[in-house]
């Protein structure tokens, strides 16, 4: 049961940062969500009782994002204002502070727990890294796709955008450098 309600709250929150990327005009905004989700998709590494690739999940593609975070800042115009359409700023606080007290609550919950048993037994004489190995390429081979396939098409989604948005640059200052000679 702890399972079920932590895998729809985190699908929820998932789901709701990947929405602020698509949705939000600010990059900023965008690559700030886009780390939220994929420290929440961690969580789903985590449900599974895969703490090292959580672990991995946060330090490695959280860590990209942050460095995409500090590219955007120096590549994009970020002193210009845009406007963002809040209607209800308390019901937003309101629900972000919800979600992380249910998140806290969720983790801490089998900490609490007594009846706690490994979903995977140990195997004798095997050490921690194969360990993992054999987990990963068994039991969590297809979420481990899956995500890897999410951050490809990402990935590829962003260069698309990003060639797009550098054509349409370089267009705009091409027309301003004829017009200079023109004028002159």
């Amino acid at each position: 049961m702890f399972e079920i309600i932590a895998f729809y709250i985190f699908a929820a929150l998932t789901i709701g940062m990947f929405g602020i990327v698509v949705m939000s005009r600010n990059a900023l905004y965008s690559m700030s969500a886009l780390a939220g989700g994929m420290i929440f998709i961690s969580g789903f590494f985590f449900i599974l009782d895969a703490e090292f690739l959580g672990v991995v999940q946060i330090v490695v593609y959280s860590g990209a994002i942050m460095a995409l975070y500090a590219f955007g800042m120096m590549f994009f115009d970020t002193t210009r204002d845009i406007s963002e359409k809040m209607r209800s700023k308390k019901i937003a606080y309101t629900l972000s502070v919800m979600s992380a007290i249910l998140v806290v609550t969720i983790l801490c919950a089998p900490l609490v727990s007594e009846n706690i048993q490994a979903s995977y037994p140990s195997i004798d004489n095997v050490g921690n890294v194969q360990m993992i190995g054999i987990v990963l390429f068994t039991k969590y081979l297809v979420p481990f796709e899956l995500a890897a396939i999410m951050l490809l098409v990402a990935m590829i989604a962003g260069i698309v955008l990003a060639s797009k948005k550098m054509d349409e640059y370089l267009a705009i200052e091409d027309e301003e450098v004829e017009d200079a000679k023109e004028v002159k």
